[in-house]
């Protein structure tokens, strides 16, 4: 079949490629086929795929109880919390701590809301960076969903590798702790190696199938919900009993101002308490890169990352508040052997044993959000590389036959995380700028979408819809995302040092010139934007010659079915 013409409802999107490719008169792209699929054989949700341009090549196994699983372990509220609090106890004390988290969270609740009306509307492995294709001017869809498939890209990976470095330092602080931080102390190239083993491990756990993800998914909301519960209630309890022990004044808590960062005034210092909250609470579309293996995805994604987020900012606030009344000396935290002011306290408070069991549990959770977001980032390749977006398109879009998962992309995206990582061996400076990368390149990631969905008019709504309050949520988000981004890019520290700069601003320039230059070098030679892949018909007929007509095309035109396989 040729693929400049159409069959069916896939006319208009074919000529649309077509017409691009013709636009640009040094573009050399593979000879692309589509597959035509049989509308009456096709759920809803398959149909609504077809419809986009895709067809359904995973098993729709997650359920409302795993999808609300999934979104809040990307927060991993314990585990993020317990490696985030260092930030607002050196800004400002407790009150930085349950201020800023309350305010952040409210900002980080509108970025989501956004992402999920997004989502709802135009759910596939893409996520918000296939949505492009429906929001922006058609001569304007290659530049910007290149744009923002980069950014989205780079923040998973950056968010996925400081979840596997946090591993490693949660694992580590429990094994000082068990040694009461008088013998061993953990050094960068031992955090880095363990970092590495359970990168591999999580990788290894994302070779399943989808239906073990999913049942392994459902297993983390109960465990991390009794875990919090049961450490919050054991933190106050036994602060408010124990002898030497006592809560702080409810003045001390919500109102003085602790400085411990040498910013100055007060007040500027006391705002990189943002941090925290919006470090814990971002890469809210991780679930939507795994629509395609959701039923009901235009539903069950946003209103999990709806109720996902805001739990985590509810929760995530109640769980601030507690540390801030048991935590003692702020400066005897912030001087943990193995900076872990959360981990001081739980030893201090709850002693070795009770210590011990919480930072497990945090470690554990925090292990359920790697395994998550390798889950969201593999899914993410796959879904760019069937765009052919990336380098070596066909071989990240191949899908294993024996668990149809992306085995390729899974551990393209788990090496590129460790790869990340090691630079922790020359400079943990270097490796913290890469960490600050995740929440602002993320975030751009969403607004791009959002401000073209505010500008041109296009979008067309899902089932799950903000009505009257979506362009005032939307437009917070965006000058949320503005405001915060200044935080994000300053030393947390003065004086300022070599060894305690911030390097993110550096790093922002580099993604930028990346794609930008790497789009003028070979990007708009290939890339289109999202492809169509599908035409529908009616019926299939049966009698044309490409088996049933289940062919469909791969990146660089290889004729798959059903999706590549491999294996």
């Amino acid at each position: 079949m040729d693929p400049e013409s159409g069959v069916g409802s896939g006319v208009t999107a074919t000529s649309l490629d077509a017409n691009r490719r013709k636009s640009r008169h040094k573009l050399t792209v593979a000879h692309l086929e589509q597959e035509i699929v049989d509308s009456a054989q096709l759920n809803d949700a398959d149909r609504r795929l077809a419809e986009m341009g895709y067809v359904q090549v995973y098993k729709r196994e997650f359920s409302w109880f795993s999808c609300i699983s999934f979104a809040l372990s990307i927060t991993s509220l314990l585990g993020s919390i317990t490696t985030t609090f260092i930030y607002p106890l050196e800004a400002g004390g407790a009150s930085s701590a349950v201020w800023c988290w309350l305010i952040s969270g409210f900002g980080c609740y509108c970025i989501a809301l956004s992402v999920a009306e997004l989502v709802s509307a135009y759910p596939t492995s893409g996520g918000v960076y296939f949505t492009c294709k429906y929001i922006t001017p058609e001569t304007w869809i290659p530049e910007i969903a290149w744009l923002t498939g980069w950014l989205n890209l780079f923040g998973q990976i950056a968010g996925a590798a400081a979840t596997e470095y946090g591993c490693a330092q949660l694992l580590l602080a429990a094994v000082s702790m068990g040694d009461d931080f008088t013998g061993y102390l953990p050094t960068n190239r031992q955090t880095v190696g363990v970092m590495a083993a359970s990168a591999v491990f999580h990788g290894a756990v994302n070779c399943f199938n989808t239906s073990a993800l999913e049942k392994i998914t459902k297993s983390y909301l109960i465990f991390h919900v009794a875990a919090l519960l049961a450490c919050m209630i054991t933190l106050l309890t036994i602060c408010n009993n124990k002898t030497g022990l006592s809560l702080h004044t409810s003045e001390y808590v919500w109102v003085e101002v602790v400085n411990n960062s040498g910013w100055k005034p007060n007040g500027w210092s006391w705002l990189f308490g943002f941090l925290s909250a919006s470090w814990t609470m971002t890469d809210y579309d991780a679930i939507a890169h795994i629509a395609e293996e959701i039923q009901e995805p235009e539903i069950k994604a946003p209103w999990s990352i709806t109720i996902a987020v805001g739990l985590s900012w509810i929760v995530g606030w109640l769980f601030t508040i507690v540390l801030a009344y048991t935590m003692g000396d702020p400066l005897d935290k912030l001087n943990s052997p193995v900076a872990q002011p959360v981990a001081q306290i739980f030893y201090e408070v709850i002693g070795r044993g009770g210590g011990l069991f919480f930072t497990v549990a945090a470690w554990i959770i925090l292990n359920f959000g790697a395994v998550a977001a390798i889950q969201a980032g593999s899914r993410t390749i796959w879904a760019f590389s069937r765009d052919e977006m990336l380098p070596l398109s066909r071989i990240w879009y191949k899908i294993d036959k024996r668990t149809d998962t992306p085995i390729f992309a899974v551990w393209l995206f788990t090496v590129s995380c460790l790869l990340i990582n090691l630079v922790a061996l020359g400079s943990y400076t270097a490796i913290a700028a890469i960490f600050n990368l995740t929440a602002i390149a993320l975030d751009w990631s969403y607004c791009i979408p959002i401000s073209c969905k505010l500008a041109f008019g296009k979008f067309k709504r899902g089932p799950f819809h903000l009505a009257w309050a979506s362009v005032p949520i939307n437009c917070w988000a965006i000058v949320w995302t503005i405001f915060v981004t200044v935080i994000y890019v300053q030393p947390t520290i003065r004086p300022v040092t070599a060894e305690n700069m911030n390097y993110v601003c550096v790093l922002m320039v580099a993604v930028a010139l990346f794609a930008i230059v790497y789009w003028y070098a070979a990007g708009r030679y290939y890339y289109i934007g999202p492809r169509m892949r599908t035409q529908m018909l009616d019926s299939v007929q049966h009698d044309m010659g490409m088996n049933n007509g289940k062919y469909s095309a791969g990146p660089s035109g290889d004729k798959t079915r059903e999706g590549s396989e491999v294996g």
